[in-house]
């Protein structure tokens, strides 16, 4: 088990990356600010208040092109000078008891990498069902003991091997959608990637994963995980899924023919 020192606790370094997030930023870095010992912004070339938005909360903001979520991640934890870094997205933010959870862990660290639930808040709701509570993700890690990898655009901060994880209390919250048409441009974008990806990677599109996949995804997340309990919206956010699960295959298709 590893122990701080008796007398000064462990520093932490916050990143967060960012491209015209002015609506998201400010809430992201104020429940930053009990814990981090620095906040640094990496920022692709927002156009909108962003970068001014960070530096009157005093963040570092460093301009970085944008090669993909996982390149840009890897990218923040390189410049993060802590021996802690906290990683999050520019609408997530920190709850009261998890930041506590955190200065908790600069006392007295007894992991390598620590994991958290992560809460989407969707239309004004908090969604605890259909899969997306608790939605677990590992932030908080000691430098050099993590990197980001998994496919463009979903992106996953995986542990080295051997080093040890603990999962500490309270949500990351997270503002992900607050409209619907909001969550169809996320769609539009995220399947847009995902189709790129998996055209590099070689992964061909059959009839099943058009017909089948979308069906079984709503299956799974309105009925298996529970998505039904949250009403109207769990029913919406399932549908979505659905549509994505869609929308992803059939832009692989076309990428495939050239379309």
């Amino acid at each position: 088990m590893m122990k701080s020192s008796d007398t000064e606790p462990l520093k932490l370094s916050a990143v967060i990356i960012t491209l015209n997030e002015e609506a998201n930023i400010e809430r992201c870095i104020e429940s930053l600010l009990p814990i981090a010992d620095e906040v640094v912004v990496i920022d692709s070339g927002s156009t909108d208040l962003t970068q001014e938005k960070a530096v009157a909360l005093g963040a570092k903001v460093i301009f970085h092109p944008f090669e993909g979520h996982i390149q840009q991640k890897n990218f923040a934890l390189s410049i993060a000078i802590y021996p802690l870094i906290l990683s999050l997205d520019a609408d997530e933010a920190l709850s009261q008891e998890l930041a506590a959870s955190i200065f908790s862990v600069k006392q007295s660290p007894s992991a390598m990498c620590y994991s958290m639930n992560r809460m989407t808040n969707y239309c004004g709701k908090w969604i605890r069902h259909g899969g997306w509570y608790p939605d677990i993700k590992v932030r908080l890690i000691r430098k050099g003991k993590a990197c980001w990898d998994g496919v463009n655009p979903h992106d996953k901060l995986t542990p080295v091997a051997g080093a040890v994880t603990s999962h500490i209390k309270g949500d990351l919250l997270h503002f992900s959608i607050n409209s619907l048409a909001d969550h169809l441009k996320q769609i539009d974008y995220f399947t847009t990637i995902a189709a790129r990806e998996r055209v590099k990677q070689s992964k061909p599109v059959g009839i099943h994963h058009l017909l089948l996949n979308p069906a079984a995804k709503f299956i799974k997340d309105y009925f298996l995980k529970g998505g039904f309990r949250d009403g109207l919206i769990g029913f919406t956010i399932a549908s979505f899924s659905a549509w994505a699960s869609f929308l992803k295959y059939m832009k692989t298709a076309f990428l495939y023919r050239g379309l």
